[in-house]
């Protein structure tokens, strides 16, 4: 049912070098980009825009994320093989299926209903397992499965939720865009259990996180 050939995989390869040329490095995060089939995570009516390093609409007033950025904050999680990630915004799925790659052991919140079902059912027929997928409101986290070793924010925030640096093991790494219009990414690293250093990258746009669950 799900096509992959040769011209994908040839199409993939350019998208990769394309993003090695933007500067990323992380040889993990390259080999995932080059292997996740971004093109069955879109409308099949666009799957011509499915390896150009930009961002695409999905369902629900969702798009899926550049590749770039995938693997801009990717590789900024520095994940290790078996950590427990938490992931705000499930979206498509894409961004869920690198982190699987790199090892991850995925927990993953998604507020759109609609959007969460369709991905959920999805991951699973191409063979994604993330640890567990969840209908919900990403500013609470998971406090049920914390404390996480890596959280990563795949939509604009406001403000830095509280109970997302509570969730995180001191130690860990919480990538998340910050900023109402225009987001700048930023890293934070829990160094103690009062304690948080903060690194800010680049502007980025992404859609606004928003509260609730609808």
């Amino acid at each position: 049912m799900y096509k992959d050939t040769f011209r994908h995989k040839g199409k993939r390869q350019q998208l990769v070098n394309t993003v090695i040329k933007k500067g990323i490095t992380d040889r993990r995060v390259l080999q995932a980009i080059g292997k996740i089939p971004r093109h069955l995570f879109m409308d099949s009516s666009f799957e011509d825009h499915a390896y150009q390093d930009k961002a695409f609409p999905i369902a629900a007033d969702q798009t899926i994320s550049q590749p770039y950025t995938v693997a801009f904050q990717s590789e900024l999680l520095e994940i290790t093989e078996g950590e427990n990630v938490l992931e705000i915004g499930t979206g498509s799925g894409y961004q869920t299926a690198v982190l699987c790659e790199l090892g991850a052991r995925v927990f993953s919140i998604e507020r759109q209903r609609e959007l969460y079902k369709k991905t959920k059912a999805f991951l699973n027929k191409i063979g994604y397992r993330p640890k567990y997928l969840s209908f919900g409101d990403g500013y609470k986290g998971l406090p049920a499965y914390a404390p996480f070793d890596k959280i990563i924010v795949t939509a604009g925030a406001p403000y830095v939720p509280k109970d997302l640096l509570g969730q995180l093991k001191v130690g860990g790494r919480l990538v998340i865009p910050v900023g109402e219009d225009v987001q700048i990414m930023t890293l934070f690293v829990r160094k103690s259990p009062t304690e948080f250093d903060k690194t800010e990258f680049g502007e980025f746009r992404f859609v606004p996180l928003l509260e609730d669950k609808n």
